[in-house]
Formats: structure tokens, C-alpha cells, sequence
């Protein structure tokens, strides 16, 4: 039971709160995450918005003060950010860029500083860069208060839940546009619930079932014909330009076009990832048994069984789609990239391609940046994992903005899957349609 009294006053931080008057920008990495992410933002009190929408003045800026031996991401979100400095009503004394961090070799962990300089290149060092590090599990933002840190993750668990059934949803449509606008109206939805819940927890999560089961009623109403089951592809890789629709040429929706179903590895397995990282970086450490860990083994469980509440109001949705568990993941990986030895993307890449191919996926692609360390590695070894699962097909499409021809591969690529469905191992559980609501 919560220690807290039901009340519908909501968390907000004091006007000595270094964020208290400023407006924060959000990478829209993706669909309804950030927008979800930035109404828990403003349900404290803080103004938030995602970046416009990617373009061509996006690139343009990006190409403009970038060098281009930095990966697309970087590219992207900085040309996002620049075209907040050139907005009319920009301030630079009140803006913050949130831009989330990490270390090691990968080029993501230099985003933030490069965004930094670019800034005051540009004579505005006064904006401040927010940089929480995936090595803490991102806990830099507890800053604002466990309320807020709570309240992200059931965003971000809602969102991936809402992008999951437009997923399974979407290809089976009768009427195009239908399911996307189910979607996007639950987003919205639950971007009003969150800006007016209660500060208790346990109110605040009833209320984000609430939103969750009418989200579950406007899918059921989306008019689908699924009497003809589509090659299930599993979508991996670098987790920005995965899940970034501009960045990666919007390919999940050219894949539905030609015949496909999708699968995504979605933000909460990164977060999980990221606290068992931890977890057991602290325990290499020396320091199993220290605050920090209690930190660690605290805030996974909590996450955890928030997460399980709101994935119960999808009551037998997702059928043959369960998400795995970190152990599993790292357990299939371990012959070919075993975490103790690499970190990121490369390593849930691996293990989330066994995992897709045990739960009777047609092949699996992996998306990633040109260039980028994570991608390459992971397309070092999937040729032997492609060969270990009976021909598994795997394909890596990289992204630099200057993509030609994607639908021819994509079609190639589907042939494959369509060849390899004959034959694999593993057939999938049939999923179940929810019933419709009244």
C-alpha cells in the first residue's frame, strides 16, 4: 500500500528547482515514447516537448556543422536541435536539450559533448545539455524525484505496449490509415492521463490502466482480415536509428508493404539491459553488497512489476509475442558475443536474433547507422548464427540519409524469409484477437 494519500494534486518541482521555468527538448527517437516521456515532464510541472518532426533542414544543419565522422544519430538529433536555436521564440537562458549519454567506444557517448560545443560555437553556452549515462541506468535523472523516475518508466512501457499492438495490428488493417490513428489517439490519450494523474502511485497507475484498456478497445475496432498469417520479421539494432522512423527511411512500414509483420525490440528491454548491466558490473566491482546495488536491485524490481501491471490489461493479446527476459537474451548470445566481454546493441542483438528465431520469426533485421561499431560486429556474426539456426535469414540495412533502392532489398530480402518460413523449426503460437469491447 502506498505510503502516500489518494490525492489528485500533482508532482511539481519548487521554483528553487533548477529546471523550475525551463523548457526542455526531447529527442523524438520514438512514436509516442517522447511524447509520452515529455507529458510526465510537464505532469511535474516542467514545460516539455519532443523536437519537430525530422526533415531536410535537419540534414541540412546536421551536414552543416558536423563533420561526417560522426554516425547518422548524431546528425539527426543535432540538425533537430539546431532548428529549435533558429525558432523565433527561442531562449537559450530557459532551454534545456536532453540528450542521454554513455562511455566506452561507441560514438554515442560523444553526442552530448559535441552538442555542447556546437552550442557555444554558436554563442549560446548558456543552454543547458542534460546528459544522463546508460552505465547508471540512466539514474542521473532521478534528479527530478522518484515520482518522475517512476512515472517515465510507465510511459515508456505504456508507449512500447501501444507501438507493439500497432504492430501486430497494422499489416492486417481492411481500411489503410485505421490502425494508425488508433494509435496515435491512445498516445494522446495517455499523454492527457499522465499530465493529470495523481502523485500517488497507486493512483496514478490505475489511471494509466485505465487509458491502456481504451487503447486496447480502439485497436479492437480496427477492422482487420488475419485469415492469412504474413512472414513475421524481427527488427534489432542501434536503438535510435531502429526505432526513428526518419532516420532508418521508414523501413518497418516498407517491410508491412510488401507483405511483412513486425516485430521491434522496443526502449524498456534497453532499460532493463541497462540496469543488469549494472548490476553486475557492481558485483565484478566488489560491491554486491553497497548501497548502490540496493539502488539497482530496488528500482529493476519496482520497474518490473509496474510493467507487469500494465501489460496484464493486454490480457492474452500478445500471445507467441512475450518479450524475453534479460537472462535469456544474454544466454543465447553467449556463444557468439558473451556480454562479459562486449557491451550494447551488438550483444542484445545477438541473443534477441536466437530469441525471435525460437518464437517462430521468419528472419530478423538489423538496423543500424553506416558505420556504426555495433552493427558491424553484429554482421560479423550472423552468418555463423544464420548457420547455426538452419539458415535463419539476416540482413543489415545500414543509414547515412542516402539510401537508394530500399524497397528492391527489402523485397529480396522477404523472399528469403518467405523461402526460409517452408522450412524452419520452430512454428508460431497463433495468436488470439482480443475480443471486442462493447
Amino acid at each position: 500500500m502506498s505510503i502516500f494519500r489518494h490525492t489528485c494534486i500533482r508532482e511539481t518541482v519548487p521554483p528553487g528547482h533548477p529546471l523550475y521555468g525551463k523548457r526542455i527538448y526531447v529527442p523524438a527517437m520514438a512514436e509516442g515514447s517522447a511524447a509520452a516521456f515529455c507529458a510526465v515532464l510537464r505532469w511535474m510541472g516542467i514545460e516539455a516537448q519532443p523536437t519537430t518532426p525530422s526533415d531536410e533542414r535537419t540534414l541540412e544543419l546536421g551536414a552543416k556543422y558536423t563533420t561526417g565522422d560522426e554516425c547518422y544519430p548524431a546528425k539527426v538529433t543535432a540538425g533537430d536541435f539546431l532548428k529549435i536555436v533558429e525558432q523565433p521564440d527561442f531562449d537559450p537562458g530557459h532551454t534545456v536539450f536532453l540528450m542521454a549519454t554513455g562511455e566506452g567506444p561507441c560514438r554515442f557517448g560523444q553526442y552530448a559533448h559535441l552538442l555542447k560545443k556546437l552550442l557555444k560555437d554558436l554563442g549560446y553556452p548558456e543552454v543547458n545539455v542534460m546528459a544522463p549515462k546508460s552505465e547508471h541506468g540512466y539514474s542521473e535523472i532521478g534528479e527530478f524525484g522518484t515520482p518522475f523516475v517512476r512515472g517515465a518508466w510507465r510511459a515508456l512501457v505504456s508507449a512500447d505496449l501501444l507501438r507493439k499492438k500497432l504492430l501486430m495490428t497494422r499489416p492486417y488493417e481492411i481500411k489503410p490509415g485505421t490502425a494508425d490513428r488508433a494509435f496515435q489517439d491512445s498516445v494522446d490519450d495517455l499523454c492527457r492521463t499522465i499530465e493529470q494523474s495523481c502523485s500517488d502511485y497507486d493512483c496514478q497507475m490505475k489511471a494509466l490502466v485505465d487509458s491502456l484498456e481504451r487503447a486496447r478497445v480502439r485497436f479492437g475496432c480496427v477492422e482487420v482480415d488475419d485469415t492469412q498469417e504474413r512472414p513475421l520479421i524481427g527488427v534489432v539494432g542501434e536503438i535510435f536509428c531502429r526505432l526513428n522512423t526518419f532516420s532508418n527511411s521508414d523501413l518497418v512500414r516498407r517491410l508491412e508493404k510488401q507483405g511483412a509483420e513486425c516485430w521491434i525490440s522496443d526502449i524498456a528491454e534497453w532499460i532493463g539491459y541497462t540496469n543488469a548491466e549494472e548490476a553486475r558490473k557492481l558485483r565484478l566491482e566488489g560491491h554486491r553488497f553497497s548501497l548502490e546495488m540496493l539502488k539497482v536491485w530496488l528500482r529493476s524490481r519496482i520497474q518490473h512489476q509496474d510493467e507487469h501491471r500494465l501489460l496484464e490489461v493486454f490480457d492474452g493479446d500478445f500471445e507467441g509475442y512475450e518479450e524475453p527476459t534479460y537472462q535469456e537474451v544474454m544466454e543465447l548470445a553467449r556463444p557468439y558475443l558473451p556480454n562479459t566481454g562486449a557491451d550494447g546493441e551488438m550483444v542484445m542483438s545477438v541473443g534477441k536474433v536466437g530469441y525471435l528465431s525460437r518464437k517462430g520469426a521468419d528472419g530478423v533485421v538489423d538496423i543500424s547507422p553506416f558505420t556504426c561499431m555495433n552493427g558491424i560486429v553484429s554482421e560479423a556474426i550472423y552468418p555463423r548464427l544464420s548457420q547455426d539456426l538452419g539458415g535463419f535469414p539476416i540482413r543489415n540495412f545500414y543509414f547515412d540519409g542516402t539510401q537508394s533502392d530500399l524497397d528492391r532489398d527489402v523485397g529480396i530480402y522477404l523472399e528469403l524469409a518467405r523461402s526460409y518460413r517452408e522450412k524452419k523449426a520452430h512454428g508460431r503460437t497463433r495468436r488470439e484477437r482480443a475480443e471486442r469491447a462493447a
